[in-house]
């Protein structure tokens, strides 16, 4: 996961904590830096609000986690039992019409939190720690997520993940996956990752083995476009950036609450 720019993506959606920090339908508007001649929003504060957001705390063992009473977790909420309604009337149009729904999931602060990584970086990344933090296979999940991929499978709605993990990292994130209750479908014909080494045909616009320059738009909606090529209608995509829902190739995306870093 490359993360090229931090807590000033969100300064103005953080500064009233706990107001809704995604939405529903097609993601247009994505975040951005400030292009103004004003000061920015103070950064100390932002990180206050941010903590407020989450209701962050350090665990016994020190690890930060979020509040099941936060506001992040009330939004999640209400996003949870909105996309279960939708989840719920496309399966049975689409086995109605006798079509092959599908989902597709992100995995980083989608279904795996890394509220604890940001804040002990200080909300910076390095592709050591945070290769060496993933490796742990130990973050807790976003809260009603497993719920939520449970439900689309028991909807008869076949379950994909499209994450901007590395390939090399793929133990790792079943292994956290399966912690945190996600057990669904985490095979390689459903769990796809960057494979930079052996880019897959269908990305070769802008991946070769030889050089990986596909964006995260590119990568994402090709990814998504190769799922729909295999007789999948995506009924609905969830992730935490924007860049995980542009691109097209999903009748309804959601974007969950993540102000803590923003993926261009």
């Amino acid at each position: 996961m490359h993360k090229p720019l931090r807590i000033a993506a969100v300064a103005a959606t953080c500064a009233v904590a706990g107001a809704a920090l995604y939405g529903t339908g097609v993601a247009t508007a994505g975040q951005s830096t400030a292009n103004s001649t004003h000061e920015p929003y103070n950064i100390g504060v932002l990180v206050k609000d941010i903590d407020t957001y989450y209701g962050t705390t350090a665990d016994s063992n020190g690890v930060y986690q979020a509040s099941p009473d936060s506001p992040y977790a009330e939004d999640l909420a209400r996003l949870d039992a909105s996309a279960k309604r939708y989840i719920d009337q496309a399966a049975r149009k689409a086995h109605h019409r006798h079509t092959k729904p599908a989902v597709v999931f992100d995995i980083d602060d989608t279904l795996l939190l890394s509220l604890d990584y940001e804040k002990k970086t200080n909300y910076t990344y390095n592709s050591a720690s945070w290769a060496a933090y993933v490796a742990q296979a130990n973050r807790p999940a976003v809260f009603g997520s497993p719920e939520l991929v449970e439900y689309a499978a028991s909807k008869g709605v076949e379950v994909f993940y499209n994450s901007g993990l590395k390939e090399s990292q793929r133990v790792s994130a079943v292994d956290n996956l399966k912690k945190v209750g996600v057990d669904v479908n985490l095979d390689a014909a459903h769990m796809f990752l960057k494979d930079a080494a052996n880019p897959p045909a269908y990305l070769s616009d802008c991946a070769t083995a030889a050089a990986w320059n596909c964006t995260t738009v590119q990568y994402k909606a090709g990814t998504r476009k190769h799922i729909e090529s295999l007789g999948y209608d995506i009924v609905a995509n969830f992730g935490d950036q924007y860049s995980d829902l542009e691109g097209g190739y999903a009748d309804k995306t959601y974007k969950l609450p993540n102000p803590t870093y923003f993926v261009s």
